[in-house]
């Protein structure tokens, strides 16, 4: 299904201020069935990874020099979380200063998003996958942001700027010069995803019932990514 720009542009926006509307309404103090969520996402988009992905940025091209940009892409993810103390799956180990806004979480977290963003044009099936991992990382941020000394002004500042990132890396990419270099920036968001996505699934869990459940949603989000 090939979807119109604006949706594109528009619903990874309302994706991640989806999340912050459900923590201001719903002010959840039990956070496993968003781990769960959380679980399902990073089976999702790393199976859509698999199955479109992949393929298309080796067809035609040097599997070696896509080596090398997906091994980029790791690193790269490696590196930013050294400032966003694994935010983007779904750990937040990070002290604020009250009324600072976090410019490095912020930073991170930003071009982890830019990077999202690139492969969507061209292949609208990971854009299932992006709204679906942007959803429960926009909650437990928000949950993260709104427990925090910050000003409410200062959250919905970060919160509405980092939802600006991914259709950025959208629109950044149709440019004519990044859209030269497509398979080779979709290959460093292939990196990205990998890393993010088995950091997500292979965590480990507490208690035996909970990894029973993460087992079955995981099972669910293969799944599903195979149907899309």
């Amino acid at each position: 299904m090939d979807f119109p720009s604006a949706i594109i542009y528009i619903v990874p926006i309302l994706a991640v201020w989806a999340g912050f509307g459900f923590v201001w309404f719903t002010k959840p103090e039990n956070t496993d069935n968003i781990k769960l969520l959380l679980a399902f996402s990073g089976a999702f988009l790393l199976s859509l990874t698999f199955y479109h992905l992949l393929p298309s940025v080796y067809s035609g091209n040097n599997p070696k020099i896509i080596a090398l940009y997906i091994l980029g892409g790791i690193f790269l993810q490696v590196f930013l979380e050294f400032f966003s103390k694994g935010a983007e799956h779904g750990h937040m180990h990070i002290h604020l200063q009250e009324n600072k806004f976090p410019v490095l979480l912020f930073a991170s977290l930003s071009i982890h998003a830019l990077v999202e963003g690139v492969p969507i044009h061209g292949n609208d099936s990971i854009l299932y996958g992006i709204i679906i991992h942007k959803i429960p990382i926009a909650i437990i941020l928000s949950i993260f942001l709104i427990n925090s000394k910050m000003k409410m002004s200062t959250t919905l500042l970060f919160i509405g700027a980092f939802s600006l990132m991914t259709p950025l890396g959208s629109y950044l990419s149709t440019s004519t010069w990044v859209a030269d270099y497509g398979d080779l920036l979709t290959a460093l968001a292939i990196g990205v995803f990998f890393h993010i996505s088995t950091i997500i699934l292979f965590e480990s869990s507490q208690g035996h019932a909970f990894n029973l459940r993460k087992l079955m949603v995981i099972v669910l989000g293969i799944g599903s990514a195979y149907l899309v």
